[in-house]
């Protein structure tokens, strides 16, 4: 692919992927054809998957959230047939966020359910060198998942929200999101710090991780029709989110906020480090 499009072109293209654009969007700006799009958008998320993956360990990370956030591969769940492949369907995003640096050390695509739970905090314990505090959502299977990770070396608390629908059936409440009645705090493991133990940094997480995939913005027709592509899509976003683009708060990148890197990267030093 480097054969056939210039860094330029392939800048461009990235930059437009990273920040939220269709690849039609795309290959009418840049002129690039589609399928090009693709091919390099796999090729260059799935290098960034690799690069994630080298730079972030050993990390001193103090207090963690996790939340996850839904997408689908080629179809929605309640569409799916006994004969299709069980890679498509309703698709969940793990992820990790550090509160104070905003760094996502890691992130995990599947199912919501215990294995995919299992491997994601896995891959976070893996990263980290201290003890560290974790908040999460009510979602059981971290409780256990958690216990296999860590073992006693971690407080962890979940945030318990109880939520109340409109049933007006009013057309501009259709896209509402459901008003929050009661939040609980529930301590599960050790000794978690109560007045930290929050999600109020991955839930926005949540929006920008939409904002910049085009792949996961709601009530389009982008969604993805392969896993891998879903994936390579994810490594790309959070690639960009952790290494180039900057947070508004820390006046720098994730990356640099945590030590992990000394400078801002550019798109052309991502496209070159992932190749």
């Amino acid at each position: 692919m480097a054969n056939v499009l210039s860094i330029d072109k392939q800048v461009a293209v990235i930059s437009a992927l990273a920040e939220g654009s269709g690849i039609r969007q795309i290959e009418r700006i840049t002129g690039v054809h589609r399928d090009t799009i693709m091919r390099l958008g796999v090729h260059i998320g799935q290098g960034c998957a690799t690069l994630l993956d080298h730079k972030m360990r050993n990390l001193s990370c103090q207090h963690l959230q996790f939340d996850e956030i839904w997408g689908f591969i080629g179809k929605k769940e309640r569409h799916m047939r006994p004969e299709d492949n069980p890679e498509l369907g309703d698709a969940w995003t793990f992820c990790a966020i550090d509160s104070e640096t905003k760094l996502v050390p890691s992130f995990k695509v599947g199912k919501r359910d215990l294995m995919t739970a299992n491997a994601f905090v896995s891959d976070v314990a893996s990263r980290m060198k201290n003890r560290v505090q974790i908040s999460s959502d009510a979602l059981r299977a971290y409780v256990e998942a958690i216990e296999v990770a860590f073992g006693a070396n971690v407080d962890f608390a979940q945030i318990i929200k109880t939520y109340v629908t409109d049933d007006s059936h009013l057309p501009e409440r259709r896209f509402s999101a459901p008003e929050i009645v009661i939040t609980e705090k529930k301590s599960v493991t050790g000794f978690p710090d109560m007045a930290l133990a929050s999600t109020s940094y991955v839930e926005p997480l949540n929006g920008t991780t939409r904002l910049h995939m085009r792949r996961l913005t709601r009530l389009t027709y982008a969604f993805s029709k392969k896993l891998e592509n879903f994936e390579a899509a994810v490594a790309l976003h959070f690639a960009y989110y952790n290494l180039v683009k900057g947070h508004g708060t820390l006046r720098c990148t994730p990356a640099m906020a945590a030590g992990v890197e000394k400078s801002f990267w550019s798109v052309g030093d991502l496209i070159e480090a992932a190749v």
